[in-house]
Formats: structure tokens, C-alpha cells, sequence
């Protein structure tokens, strides 16, 4: 039971650290450039497309990741230029319906070129294997690889956005971008900038899940809500908040769905707890939220906290 206990612990691990690669780039456009993106889980699908095609067509996962970062970087500035700068000064209705379009545009986009099946992501040997922890523990290799790699990005964005002179224009920016500007700081190309690496550290989790789940349509639409829940449990515009309430929410999903059906059976029969457990673990995360906006409205790591 402790080795299940501990695996399973691992893999809320995996799964907060994909959540915090997607809230992480959410926090820079919603949370610091006060712009509502439904549409950034496309970004997410394009990085796992983008992978997909080109571990495919190279033979090599690694440069296919490696070449799938720079055009994901580039559809995010597209983006950005086309659509998204000309509504920085709307209200959020008008970025959640622009951005609701673009979720419909990329999706049939992605359809007409890669067609509606899903792509299979082959991994190198290895990274196909498992890892014995410690006696008893065996985890799959690729997910240790996903542990370590959003631990490296997590500690970068907090050395860029805290410790750097672009971090300190990107806060100053949000702050008020009119001052900033008349400064000479060119607040157009500095957005765009955050932009693009919010689209980026998106497309990484694609890349790192499409092995696992497969590059398919609409993979993003699903996991943009549990992101957005992310960040406001973590504290909207928050680092740490956004990377704390990943892992958090991380293994309450895990755990709950592995664990709350045994739970239930303590109280109930088998049968009533496997039908109660699935719906239950799945509304954990919400009643989370909202016990933390009924509790701390501002999040559980504010950004005055970072």
C-alpha cells in the first residue's frame, strides 16, 4: 500500500507540474497583462501537433521537441499581432468571446492539416523504460523526465520574472504600461515578448503529454478550465501561487481518484461508492476553489506574497 501510496504521489507530482507549465503561462497574460485567454489550451494542442509531426518526421523526439518550441513561440506572436494586441484595452467579455473564436478558428485549422485522427508520439528507448526508485517503486521514465523539466522551467520564470530587467519591465507593465511607455520602452513589443513565452510554456506541456495521451483536436479546451481554477486558488498574477496550487490540485486529483472509492466503501457498498467516487473526486478541485474565494478571495499566495 505505501508503494501505491507513493507512485500515485508521483504522478500528482506530473500532473502539477503540467498544470503549473499551462496556469504558468495564464499567469503572464491574465494575471499580469490583465488579458482572459480561453484560447490559450490551443497553444497547448499546437505544441503537441507541432511535436508530434515533427518527432515523426525526424525520427527524433528530442528534435522534434527542440524545432516544435520556436514555431510554437511564432504562432503565439501571430496570434498575438492579429488578434489579441487590438484588445488589451477591452473589457473581458470582449477578450473571453475573441478568444472563445480563436479556440473554434485554431481547432478547424488543426483539423484541415492534420486531419481528425490523433498523432501517437513514439519516444526514444530511453525514455520508454521505467526507473526503480527504491524497492518496490517503479515509475516510467518519461514522467520523471516531465518532473524534472517543470522544475527547471518553474525555477527559470522565477529567476526571469523576479531577478531580471525584462521581469522588472513586465511588472511595471502591468502595473501601468502609460508610464512605461512614455519611458521609452516599447510596451507593444514587450507584450508580445510575454506573449509568445505564455504560448511557449504551453506548448511545452503538449509536448510533454502527447507521448503519454496522444496529440488530438480540442486536447486544450478541457484542461484550460482546471487551469484557470489554478490560478485563481493560487492568487491571480502569482508565480508562486500559480506553481503551490498546481501541485496542490495535482494530487487531490490523483489521490482522489485512486483512493476516495476505498474511502467510500468504509461507508457505503461497493457498489454505491464506485458510482459516488468518480463524481466526487472529480468535483474536488472546484469545491477547493471555492472554498478558498469564500475564505481568501485574493488567492492562497497573492502576488504581494511572492
Amino acid at each position: 500500500m505505501d508503494s501505491i501510496l507513493f507512485i500515485q504521489l508521483l504522478n500528482g507530482l506530473q500532473l502539477g507540474i503540467l498544470l503549473f507549465l499551462l496556469s504558468a503561462g495564464l499567469t503572464l497574460t491574465f494575471g499580469i497583462m490583465d488579458f482572459v485567454n480561453l484560447a490559450h489550451g490551443s497553444f497547448y494542442m499546437l505544441g503537441a501537433f507541432f511535436c508530434a509531426s515533427l518527432t515523426l518526421a525526424t525520427g527524433s523526439f528530442w528534435l522534434g521537441a527542440l524545432l516544435a518550441l520556436p514555431l510554437t513561440a511564432i504562432a503565439g506572436f501571430v496570434v498575438e499581432k492579429l488578434v489579441i494586441q487590438h484588445l488589451y484595452r477591452r473589457d473581458h467579455l470582449e477578450h473571453v468571446l475573441a478568444t472563445f473564436g480563436l479556440i473554434l478558428c485554431i481547432d478547424t485549422l488543426t483539423h484541415l492539416y492534420w486531419g481528425p485522427e490523433g498523432i501517437a508520439v513514439p519516444l526514444p528507448a530511453v525514455l520508454n523504460g521505467q526507473i526503480e526508485l527504491f524497492e518496490g517503486v517503479v515509475f516510467p521514465t518519461f514522467r520523471l523526465l516531465i518532473i524534472g523539466t517543470g522544475c527547471i522551467v518553474a525555477l527559470g520564470l522565477y529567476l526571469l520574472v523576479n531577478h531580471t530587467r525584462v521581469g522588472m519591465l513586465i511588472r511595471a507593465g502591468a502595473s501601468n504600461r502609460t508610464m512605461v511607455s512614455a519611458l521609452g520602452i516599447d510596451i507593444k513589443a514587450l507584450f508580445s515578448a510575454v506573449f509568445a513565452l505564455g504560448a511557449t510554456l504551453a506548448g511545452v506541456a503538449g509536448m510533454l503529454i502527447a507521448p503519454i495521451t496522444e496529440a488530438s483536436i480540442g486536447m486544450g479546451n478541457d484542461i484550460i478550465i482546471t487551469t484557470f481554477v489554478v490560478i485563481i486558488i493560487g492568487g491571480i498574477g502569482s508565480m508562486k501561487g500559480a506553481f503551490l496550487a498546481a501541485l496542490l490540485i495535482g494530487m487531490i486529483d490523483t489521490i482522489g481518484r485512486s483512493f476516495l472509492d476505498d474511502f467510500f466503501k468504509v461507508l457505503m457498498s461497493s457498489e454505491a461508492a464506485e458510482t459516488a467516487a468518480p463524481a466526487v473526486s472529480a468535483m474536488l478541485i472546484y469545491i477547493l476553489m471555492a472554498i478558498v474565494l469564500a475564505v481568501r478571495p485574493q488567492g492562497l499566495f497573492p502576488p504581494s506574497s511572492r
